[in-house]
């Protein structure tokens, strides 16, 4: 699922306490994580595969996921599919994660996010191509980033053993694509209609680029995979309906 809302929804007035909170979480680990970022040693492309088994989100071949979000505009399907296709993204080999959103049966997003596992169990985020649409009819390319163009750098989509309290950058071109996440918890039970799951990890993922654009996000290792977001501005749910 992508790590962003396919739609930008933005704050009420009453949701500038959330905005608050985010900008305090920006300010305390940003020049950290930029520093970090900044003097990361040079990538090998050996310490990477495209066999993705990361406890909390394993990437089969043949896997097919989809979700389903009511919002204000209508019903949101978004499908991922791993074909097996590969690509090779700043000297890495990564698999290609095909997603595709839907808004009242009509396309609004189609893209392709390149992912590879580092030998510790970190899923690495390379980038994505994205072709976003209007009414079914293709508008522009917003959103896309690769790792090693116009200075963008890989992060992490997802580590194979967070801890609590912990901040990483999932993707990182200054001013462009700086999507965050911090570690909340690792032991959180999800109810859904799909099933109930335990000792879920519970992420909450943000951008200083838009503090608005904040979000709950809860990978469960039985299914190894994101089974619920929550937008924090809208409330709006993302669930996970099927997955093979």
């Amino acid at each position: 699922m992508k790590k962003k809302t396919i739609l930008k929804r933005y704050l009420p007035k009453k949701m500038l306490v959330l905005a608050a909170v985010a900008l305090l979480l920006i300010f305390a680990s940003i020049a950290a994580n930029n520093s970090i970022l900044k003097n990361r040693q040079v990538i090998n492309p050996n310490d990477f595969s495209t066999n993705i088994t990361n406890k909390y989100f394993s990437l089969p071949v043949g896997r097919k996921i989809v979700y389903q979000t009511k919002t204000n505009e209508g019903i949101e399907k978004d499908e991922i599919v791993i074909t097996g296709e590969t690509k090779i993204i700043d000297g890495v080999n990564t698999l290609v994660y095909s997603d595709k959103v839907w808004l009242n049966n009509l396309l609004v997003e189609d893209a392709r996010d390149y992912l590879a596992q580092h030998t510790n169990g970190d899923l690495w985020y390379f980038g994505e191509d994205v072709d976003n649409y209007d009414k079914g009819k293709f508008v522009n390319h917003s959103g896309a980033w690769i790792a090693g163009i116009k200075g963008a750098q890989p992060g992490i989509w997802i580590k194979e053993n967070p801890q609590v309290g912990e901040t990483y950058k999932q993707e990182y071109w200054a001013h462009e694509a700086e999507d965050t996440a911090t570690v909340l918890a690792l032991h959180e039970t999800v109810k859904l209609p799909y099933g109930t799951f335990t000792d879920c990890l519970k992420t909450y993922d943000w951008t200083p680029l838009n503090p608005a654009d904040m979000e709950n996000k809860y990978y469960c290792p039985e299914l190894k995979t994101v089974v619920l977001e929550v937008d924090l501005a809208t409330k709006e749910r993302t669930e996970i309906t099927s997955i093979k």
